[in-house]
């Protein structure tokens, strides 16, 4: 096989917070031992509860965030060992595309401002004639069209959708190798989502990039992971518990985080939504990133769960062909 594009070895994020009347410090632990990988090409699609960890993993592989231990490696190459023009070629190579299109463009900048910034920074094009017509080349590429309505519009002039499309068009400026998406839909009307995971496949088609697609909406990672052949990858407290091909992950969920989690999404169907019966957890508190269980994260909800789950951490192992859960109800794989 080839080596993927970027490779996660055992990433832990822990961030400082002070406790108590002695200052004590202690860490949330934000991303506890992840390994993942991310093939050039391809989609992973990152789903858990608010909090757990989705969105630091996806800052720390788009070098935002220093890990506290563990490796992110681009190309086999670990990003922070890497010299001043390997990290120039990498932060160019991998962009991010924030959940907030109204905090993420700058509002006293007009749409053309904002990506002839990055073109010129990077020497894509240099006198005003080239940034005019590269900037509208982008604004075509994402629907924003006729560009010249767009490119002098600053963005409170531009509704939300079409904001993260500008957004997307500063994504892709570069031609990156990779684009992290932050929950580039929770902002938008809910009738533009699909527009705009139509518009990031078609892209990842013509450009060939990499995606990790970070959300807590079970619909819309199926939805947007299946149409582009990708894998999900199921989130808790800072840990990976269950990845696997889209349709497998949620037609065959192996992880009782999973089986939550799908249990808890709405049925149109009023007659199906009847017949649906919930999973009862033992208790409904998520415990704190600052003091996590021992043993495996979820037991302390787990309906499922006996002695060895609260003494015993489960390894990641493949239960079914490209279908792996961390899970003793599997044994050890």
């Amino acid at each position: 096989m080839s080596e993927p594009l970027v490779k996660v070895e055992d990433l832990k994020v822990y961030f400082p917070v002070r406790r108590g009347l002695l200052g004590k410090t202690l860490y949330v632990k934000a991303v506890d031992g992840v390994s993942l990988e991310i093939g050039r090409g391809q989609i992973v699609t990152l789903v858990g509860e608010s909090g757990c960890g989705k969105t630091t993993l996806g800052k720390t592989i788009a070098g935002l965030i220093r890990p506290t231990g563990g490796r992110v490696l681009y190309r086999g190459r670990d990003i922070w060992r890497m010299s001043r023009e390997e990290w120039r070629e990498y932060r160019r190579s991998v962009q991010i595309i924030h959940q907030d299109p109204y905090a993420s463009l700058n509002p006293t900048k007009t749409i053309f401002s904002t990506l002839a910034a990055f073109l010129r920074r990077w020497g894509v094009a240099r006198s005003r004639g080239e940034l005019v017509e590269k900037a509208s080349e982008l604004l075509e590429m994402v629907g924003l069209t006729p560009p010249e309505d767009f490119l002098w519009k600053y963005p409170h002039q531009l509704s939300g959708g079409q904001r993260q499309r500008v957004v997307i068009a500063r994504a892709i400026s570069l031609r990156p190798s990779m684009i992290v998406a932050d929950e580039p839909i929770t902002m938008i009307d809910v009738s533009l989502r699909i527009g705009i995971l139509d518009l990031m496949l078609d892209l990842q088609r013509r450009l060939g990039s990499s995606y990790l697609f970070i959300t807590h909406d079970f619909g819309a990672a199926r939805y947007f992971t299946a149409k582009g052949g990708g894998v999900i990858a199921v989130m808790y407290l800072g840990h990976i518990v269950e990845m696997g091909p889209a349709e497998d992950v949620i037609h065959d969920p192996q992880h009782p985080y999973t089986k939550v989690l799908l249990s808890a999404v709405p049925v149109p169907d009023p007659e199906l939504s009847r017949k649906k019966k919930p999973i009862m957890l033992r208790s409904l508190d998520i415990p704190s990133p600052i003091n996590p269980p021992s043993g495996c994260k979820f037991h302390t909800r787990c309906p499922y769960a006996f002695d060895k789950c609260s003494s015993e951490a489960p390894p990641l192992v493949e239960v079914k062909p490209g279908h792996y859960a961390a899970c003793w109800l599997h044994g050890e794989g």
